[in-house]
């Protein structure tokens, strides 16, 4: 079925917004009750990936968590398909910065700790979009992630497979391996004494990998109660030949007000923390603020796109061979 792209912003009820925003309450510092600051800077080297030979079974049978989720239900269907960004209210200049975790079923990918520690020390809201692959073997990371108020997560698929290219059990497995992964590092969490009385919100947010999708992808993503979030900013950050600066001036030069950007933290990204370095004071001085998804979201009418693309319709055909 052909449909005709968004050109403005649609108008959301506000149950709608309502339904897609978990309720958070979380003390003053939480990450800090767990770890210690040792524990959560970043390490050298820990950006870098690796290779593995063994092959990391998903696990999408049911478990039991110690504090479970509440049902996520399907998504609205005001809310199919894509939000590539948000209408916000006059004055209001906020937008949202936002990290890949990918990681394939062959390789450990790395954590670039350099960009947390910036964001933390800059007091930067931001939303990561986590592989539950990269979940597994990145479990504290994940967890840190999970705990602090100053971020959000969400997922991205298991193992940054091409859903517009699965079909059947293996795109619901694809989704829902990551869903039962996310749970689980909730559940842990939720089990340490340091987060006694804190409410952690269940991963409701999802990012195609490759930025890629079709109408099945749509409608299980739906189904399994995921609000798919793109990007209408994309400065490029795991090219090999791009430098700091034009990662930073890709940012500075392409937001608006309601923006969100995509850029990467699992080591992909090889300048992304010396970008934002840039960045960051720049889009300060232009009146611009932080926001996680969440919040952007509750602040305006998120535009909707029926076709998933990075800067144009048709630009992701060429991952259409990655499964």
């Amino acid at each position: 079925m052909k449909t005709s792209p968004a050109r403005t912003c649609r108008t959301i009820l506000a149950s709608v917004l309502l339904a897609l925003l978990p309720v958070v309450s979380a003390p003053a510092d939480p990450p800090a009750a767990c770890w210690s600051a040792e524990a959560l800077s970043a390490k050298p080297g820990e950006e870098r990936a690796r290779r593995v030979t063994e092959w990391i079974e998903p696990e999408i049978v049911a478990f039991a968590p110690a504090t479970p989720p509440a049902p996520l239900g399907p998504a609205p269907s005001a809310t199919r398909g894509v939000v590539r960004r948000v209408c916000l209210p006059d004055g209001d200049r906020r937008i949202a910065l936002t990290f890949d975790l990918c990681e394939t079923s062959r390789e450990i990918a790395g954590y670039d700790g350099r960009i947390v520690d910036l964001l933390r020390a800059e007091d930067v809201r931001a939303t990561f979009f986590a592989g539950g692959h990269w979940m597994r073997t990145h479990p504290e990371r994940a967890a840190q992630l999970l705990a602090d108020p100053l971020f959000e997560l969400g997922q991205h698929g298991w193992s940054h497979r091409n859903l517009a290219v699965l079909t059947g059990d293996d795109l619901r497995r694809e989704i829902d391996a990551a869903t039962v992964e996310a749970a689980r590092v909730r559940s842990d969490l939720l089990a340490r004494p340091c987060m006694a009385g804190v409410a952690v919100p269940a991963l409701r947010y999802f990012r195609y990998p490759f930025g890629e999708c079709d109408d099945d992808a749509q409608a299980a993503l739906s189904d399994a109660g995921l609000t798919a979030i793109q990007w209408d900013v994309a400065p490029g950050d795991p090219a090999p030949g791009i430098g700091a600066k034009s990662i930073a001036r890709a940012m500075t030069d392409g937001v608006r007000p309601g923006s969100i950007v995509v850029l990467h933290a699992n080591g992909r990204g090889r300048r992304t923390a010396d970008a934002l370095a840039i960045a960051i004071p720049e889009l300060r001085a232009r009146g611009y603020a932080f926001a996680t998804i969440s919040e952007l979201l509750a602040a305006g009418e998120p535009e909707i796109e029926t076709r998933c693309f990075v800067s144009r319709p048709g630009d992701t055909l060429r991952y259409r061979r990655a499964r």
